[in-house]
């Protein structure tokens, strides 16, 4: 099965380089050929050793550019073939096998070999190349291996899976984000995060919300890659440095991730596939906290004291924050506050090849209770994806998929140092005082909130009268049509779209301390939206002349985006607990409306050329026009090389061969830079419009001075490195050294 699914993605998504397995060894006693009268063509069916067509397979007349490759029945035909003329079959994974023709169809099964298998990656825009012809670093997560865990969010499921990337999660819930890092942080403008691109098509990664932090805390909305289905992926390349990532332009600084999902393949049966999964989660590690002292300082009890460092803790009787006695005793209320979060997914899938059409689609939900009381989350994924082979030797290919998120969660969980945080709340707690005594009751007779002091927010209070909500609808769609030229050349165009819609509300009942017995609603809305257009021009040809092989691209991007949100919120209600923004005075209610558009027009290209299959040098160049810049400034340029020796195969052809125990030995040096822009609108000073008291507009200066004559960013990037691997493949070492 892994074949076909490698078969598959190879025809749809990259068809010119099908003759990239012409460094391995003919060999034509793997061939079983069936004879019957044919006259005019050479025809044939081309399947694997377990007898699944191969899809996309090279078929070619050896010595001329008269080639084919075979289409999803695993079905060619060649014109103007001549007896005797020898066919060779190559695919990448397989052996390559050189069979003569004597007028009649052939039946080729080809077998595995054993030395290429699962060494094809996915590299920048698509290509799929031999992971032995890379110069620069890259490692590729198989979709099973992300399923693991079983994260909420996609990103978590990297964790110690590739080496250099660093995954910060963070503890707001299950809608909480997680940042990305590959290699450390790069740019000053503290965008650090990798392009996340799937199916070829960039989507936006959002994290959290702007100046999330301690001292501006807010809602954590979590991170675009969280709405992607695990169950949905073939593969996720992560491409580490900037040589690897040149290609992706100025969002690609940091990296970049790419994700193949999967696509129909021939299964047996109706092709349906139900999965389902529930698993638990518990604090593992809590902070240390000492248990000796009680409430107070300096050793003195005091009631209302926010401090642990009081008497020493023994038993001894006391009168607590409401006036009863208890005996003295250390409470863990960390631990004693979270519950045991429980995440339920059940998938159902479909997939199956009809003829020279392929589908596949998918339906998820996941409904996740966090351990932080009353937050939850709930997702819904459905995705729906065909593509197919049309026209003369099936030379046209089109895909397209579709893919609907639905995000719906109650109780976000607030970070920063804000009293209705509660992880913040209950860290600071005296350690004497036991969070459990304020779940029920959490108001009195009066509708006032139960707290132990004037200051801060009860938790259990703010997940029933201080609760948010907010729901997200989000799609993505791609599409794409290829033309193959000959067996070497073909040519794509290609469209995506990335939106979104967000609506939010925080409702603030009467009775809370921060709101003085009036009640406070709040709405939020955005809308995104990012576009994407591209076509690019491949070759790809292992015979150039003589041992010399090479292959080219050449492609461009029109990229743009536009986001826009609308936040209202009326800070006291007339009618206490009737949340609408019409139950109060003009003078509190807040309305701020945001803005945003932004293109980015890329032009690109690769030049590579490689000897006998053990020397691979490849060149990159990009050029950018950024709107963000002025006119000036905005175009700018930036290039990439790398270089690829694979010592086991050049001994193994130019000398004895490397010895028995070792297996593989790579060395790959690179150059690059990578340019950065800013975001829209930072090249102008603005002003913000306001009134005095007398009801005059007025209007002030940002605290930000922008400078209009900045110019775009610039990361260099040196970086060299080693694979060996050893015993056949039982012990590998990947070494990196880069400086950026």
């Amino acid at each position: 099965m892994l074949k076909r699914l490698k078969s598959v993605s190879m025809l749809l998504f990259l068809m010119g380089a099908s003759t990239g397995a012409a460094y391995a060894v003919a060999n034509p006693g793997v061939a079983d050929v069936k004879i019957t009268q044919q006259n005019g063509a050479c025809t044939g069916v081309v399947v694997d050793a377990t007898g699944e067509t191969v899809i996309g397979a090279s078929v070619i007349v050896k010595g001329t550019t008269n080639g084919t490759i075979t289409g999803l029945d695993g079905d060619f035909s060649l014109s103007n073939v001549k007896k005797g003329d020898i066919i060779q079959i190559s695919f990448v994974g397989y052996q390559t096998v050189e069979i003569p023709w004597n007028g009649q169809p052939m039946n080729v099964t080809l077998q595995d070999d054993t030395q290429t298998l699962g060494e094809v990656v996915v590299t920048a825009l698509g290509i799929k190349r031999e992971k032995k012809a890379l110069g620069y670093a890259m490692q590729e997560v198989k979709g099973d291996a992300l399923l693991e865990a079983r994260e909420t969010n996609l990103a978590n499921a990297l964790t110690g899976k590739v080496s250099g990337v660093q995954i910060i999660r963070s503890s707001n819930g299950p809608g909480g984000s997680s940042k990305i890092q590959l290699r450390g942080a790069n740019s000053v403008t503290g965008l650090n995060q990798p392009l996340i691109v799937v199916d070829g098509v960039p989507m936006d990664n959002f994290t959290g919300a702007s100046n999330n932090d301690i001292d501006n805390p807010t809602l954590d909305m979590g991170n675009g890659l969280s709405d992607i289905n695990a169950e949905d992926i073939e593969s996720m390349s992560v491409l580490k440095g900037a040589s690897a990532a040149a290609l992706y332009g100025s969002r690609a600084g940091n990296g970049v991730i790419l994700i193949t999902t999967k696509k129909g393949t021939k299964r047996e049966g109706l092709g349906i596939t139900i999965s389902g999964s529930v698993s638990a989660e518990t604090t593992f590690m809590l902070p240390k906290r000492q248990k000796t002292f009680g409430q107070g300082e300096n050793g003195v009890f005091d009631s209302t004291n926010g401090y642990s460092w009081g008497p020493e803790v023994t038993g001894q009787s006391y009168t607590k924050w409401d006036g009863t006695t208890a005996n003295m005793q250390i409470f863990d209320n960390v631990k004693n506050f979270f519950d045991t979060g429980v995440n339920l997914s059940e998938s159902i899938s479909f997939q199956q090849q009809y003829d020279k059409t392929s589908i596949y689609t998918s339906l998820n939900r996941m409904d996740d209770s966090s351990m932080i009381p009353g937050a939850n989350l709930s997702r819904t994924n459905l995705t729906l994806r065909a593509s197919s082979t049309f026209g003369k030797d099936d030379r046209w290919s089109i895909d397209a998929k579709v893919q609907y998120i639905n995000t719906l969660a109650e109780n976000r969980p607030i970070s920063g140092a804000r009293g209705n945080n509660a992880f913040y709340t209950i860290f600071n707690m005296p350690t004497t005082i036991d969070i459990r005594d304020f779940s029920s009751p959490v108001k009195d007779e009066y509708g006032e909130m139960i707290w132990w002091s004037k200051g801060g927010i009860n938790p259990y209070w703010s997940k029933d009268y201080n609760p948010n909500k907010d729901s997200r609808n989000r799609f993505l769609m791609n599409g794409s049509l290829k033309y193959k030229f000959t067996d070497w050349l073909d040519a794509e165009i290609k469209a995506g779209s990335d939106m979104y819609f967000t609506e939010g509300e925080e409702k603030l009942y009467a009775g809370s301390p921060t709101n003085n017995k009036n009640s406070r609603y709040s709405t939020s809305e955005k809308k995104f939206f990012e576009n994407n257009f591209s076509f690019l021009i491949s070759g790809h040809k292992d015979e150039l002349f003589g041992k010399f092989g090479g292959n080219f691209s050449f492609g461009g991007n029109l990229m743009e985006r536009k986001s826009a949100g609308l936040d209202n919120s009326m800070g006291k209600l007339t009618a206490p607990d009737l949340f609408s923004l019409a139950n109060g005075d003009k003078k509190d209610l807040s309305i701020t409306e945001t803005y945003i558009h932004k293109k980015i027009n890329s032009l690109y290209g690769t030049l590579g050329i490689n000897y006998n299959g053990w020397a691979f040098l490849d060149a990159t160049f990009r050029n950018d026009w950024s709107s963000a810049l002025n006119k000036e400034n905005r175009s700018f340029f930036y290039p990439s090389v790398s270089l690829s020796w694979v010592i086991s195969d050049m001994v193994g052809k130019v000398g004895k061969g490397m010895p028995e125990w070792f297996t593989y030995a790579k060395a790959r040096a690179s150059f690059a830079q990578v340019g950065n822009d800013m975001d829209a609108y930072q090249l102008y000073n603005t002003y913000s419009i306001g009134s005095d008291p007398n009801g005059n507009t007025t209007a002030g200066q940002g605290k930000t001075k922008y400078d209009a004559d900045v110019r775009s960013e610039l990361i260099t990037s040196w970086e060299a490195g080693a694979e060996l691997k050893f015993f056949n493949n039982r012990l590998g070492v990947d070494f990196a050294w880069y400086k950026t």
